[in-house]
């Protein structure tokens, strides 16, 4: 389930629509927000199934003219910290120059028949900002087949702070165009914060 907009009210609605603590979501999440206009927003809720157990867990994501904002919530069962059920909510708010990228990774059934503006069948939205890096390595080789020499390693570097993976089977197609609308716009905004610090340092 996820929904999108622009405005305050209109995400207060959404994460009651969710149905998943909608108190104590809103309240961390209008906490982060704070007095600033939002330019837009998704709200996703996803079950996952651990062992035995159904688990809920709700991801809000908020852009604001300066910032992104994202708040996770999810929900443990007692344990030997606590005799009774819990939630954990945390929210964590970046300046939009920090964002180094935004991956929107798309899924077409049958791509030759594919008709443009159509929805892809699942979309993976990757957000990095420096938080969380991975980090893959393998043994380095060179171009000579009998070689022996140790050459190290080789690797890459790849920002993985935020991933949301929605699909048409599981979420439905208004939570796909959601997110690939809220990913647009965060786009525009890193863009146009990039294109002004850039104008800046060069006066």
């Amino acid at each position: 389930m996820a929904k999108t907009g622009t405005t305050t009210q209109g995400l207060r609605a959404a994460i009651e629509r969710s149905g998943y603590y909608p108190a104590l979501v809103a309240e961390a999440v209008e906490a982060a927000v704070g007095g600033e206009p939002i330019v837009s927003y998704l709200v996703h809720q996803e079950t996952t199934f651990d062992s035995n157990e159904v688990r809920r867990h709700v991801t809000v994501l908020v852009l604001t003219g300066t910032r992104f904002i994202v708040s996770h919530t999810d929900e443990q069962a007692a344990d030997s910290t606590s005799p009774t059920p819990y939630a954990t909510t945390s929210t964590e708010s970046v300046k939009l120059n920090r964002i180094s990228s935004v991956v929107v990774s798309r899924v077409v059934a049958n791509p030759e028949k594919y008709v443009p503006g159509s929805l892809p069948r699942e979309v993976l939205l990757t957000i990095g900002w420096g938080a969380v890096s991975r980090i893959d390595l393998e043994p380095a080789a060179c171009g000579d087949p009998n070689c022996e020499a140790d050459h190290g390693y080789t690797g890459s570097s790849t920002a993985d702070d935020l991933s949301l993976r929605v699909s048409e089977a599981g979420d439905g197609p208004d939570t796909v165009r959601q997110t690939l609308a809220f990913a647009q716009a965060l786009s525009e905004a890193t863009a146009a914060t990039a294109a002004t610090v850039t104008t800046g340092s060069g006066r």
